[in-house]
């Protein structure tokens, strides 16, 4: 099989070696969702094995998807904050059952095939300036480095919202062996993996995380580091005990109830979880396709429809395994960083999710402190797009501006765009720049939406 031509490589200015790099990369920096998601909507009240399962499944299947309809190096997984809003809102405060959630997940997989195909969101996608595409790759840059933070515990909550990780309060209060030490070491982390991007390392990303977890098993190992579950400090040396074996899929696959299908209130949820899932996606693929550099001079996306269609697929048959909805996922940027422009990265980072099902106590024990300095990197790559803003042209600058900083404070990809599509239309309007600019129907449409959402939901 010739891998050129089947991803043409040489077209793309990659190579095989570059395309794997790039593949495991991603895969790492996102493995752990394969943690994070059971514990989630175990929440809800789901099976955690079955939720693991289904995660990887739902993970290989829609990223396979993205690699044969699309081409591009995008890997696709159940998405975090769509995971939080369907165990807590939809089920814990809403009083949904999960099985109904995953009707809602499943029918909006649908709508977003119908979408998909009828242009609706490619059309979306072309009329976002492209000063604006460049400011969500920015924002979005911050948003993962603040996660990335956060997972690392470097960022706390306070009473001033968030403030830094008190090593002295932890050394006070028996902490610093089980949770400090953690801290300092995504700290090193972080400055191990600038190291290797500065040197030029291959795989610099990967080999931050591994040097990284490898740091906290030699740290454990000594004593240095104490597991402690209680405050969610578990052991980082992977857990073979129950031998290799998938978790069953039994107690999720195909447990979808449509019973409240016609009920006001199922819309409502049904349609955030279309809105989320939507802009989350189109503002990914903007920020990752601007930072790969795979935008026309148009600033659209040439295969974007089979990517769209991937994702959607993708959520639909999420749903039907046991799982919310499945998304593409911001950390492809780090794949991208390393050179991935393919679906053979797609497909490395697929095969690797597969094997995951029997691999799974490896890839449970590595750590969010081990990931958390990939996220913060990936970050700063991303930010790097912000020296393509026209920040001569405040009319076009105060709305990247807005968008950027909405996305880390309001915690929201989406919420980042629906900011920097309203301030964008009135800024220009009232200006009255907007003639000039030629702005298209779409975008009036979605601000008047934008602003409705707000109003009404």
């Amino acid at each position: 099989m010739n891998l050129d031509k089947l991803f043409h490589l040489k077209e793309n200015h990659t190579d095989v070696k570059t395309e794997i790099i790039a593949g495991v990369t991603t895969f790492m920096t996102m493995a752990y969702i394969l943690a994070v998601n059971p514990n989630i909507l175990s929440a809800a009240g789901m099976d955690s094995g079955a939720v693991f399962t289904a995660t990887a499944l739902a993970s290989l299947i829609a990223t396979l998807f993205m690699a044969a309809f699309a081409n591009y190096p995008f890997v696709l997984a159940p998405g975090m904050g769509l995971n939080a809003y369907f165990a807590y809102t939809v089920v814990l405060q809403m009083g949904y059952t999960w099985q109904m959630a995953l009707a809602a997940v499943f029918l909006e997989g649908l709508i977003f095939i119908v979408l998909s195909l009828t242009n609706v969101r490619e059309a979306i996608f072309n009329a976002i300036p492209m000063n604006l595409k460049h400011g969500v790759s920015v924002g979005i840059g911050l948003f993962i480095a603040f996660i990335g933070l956060q997972n690392a515990k470097i960022v706390v909550d306070s009473a001033t919202l968030v403030t830094v990780y008190s090593f002295k309060n932890s050394v006070a209060s028996g902490l610093f062996n089980s949770e400090g030490i953690t801290v300092l070491l995504a700290m090193l982390g972080i400055l191990i993996t600038g190291v290797l991007v500065v040197k030029g390392v291959k795989g610099n990303i990967l080999w931050g995380i591994l040097i990284t977890w490898g740091l906290g098993i030699i740290c454990q190992l000594t004593g240095l580091y104490k597991v402690n579950p209680e405050i969610g400090m578990f052991s980082l040396l992977p857990d073979f005990s129950n031998g290799i074996s998938v978790p069953s899929l039994a107690p999720t696959f195909m447990q979808m109830d449509f019973s409240k299908i016609f009920n006001l209130e199922f819309f409502a949820i049904l349609f955030a979880f279309l809105f989320v899932d939507m802009f989350d996606t189109l503002g990914t693929l903007i920020g990752v396709a601007s930072k790969a550099d795979m935008l026309d001079k148009d600033g659209k996306l040439p295969k974007i429809r089979g990517a769209l269609l991937s994702d959607a697929v993708g959520t639909s048959v999420g749903a039907m395994l046991g799982t919310s909805t499945t998304t593409t996922f911001v950390e492809s940027a780090s794949g991208v960083a390393e050179g991935g422009r393919t679906g053979l990265t797609a497909v490395v980072a697929a095969l690797l999710f597969g094997l995951s099902l029997f691999l799974s106590p490896i890839f449970l024990a590595i750590p969010s402190f081990a990931t958390a300095p990939a996220l913060i990197v990936v970050g700063f790559l991303m930010l790097t797009s912000i020296t393509k803003i026209d920040f001569n042209d405040f009319t076009e600058a105060i709305p990247c501006y807005i968008a950027i900083i909405a996305m880390p404070f309001m915690y929201s990809i989406s919420e980042g765009i629906a900011m920097g599509v309203i301030s964008y239309v009135v800024i220009n309007l009232v200006t009255g720049k907007a003639k000039d600019k030629k702005i298209s129907a779409l975008m009036y449409v979605l601000a008047i939406l934008f602003v409705a959402k707000y109003i009404f939901l």
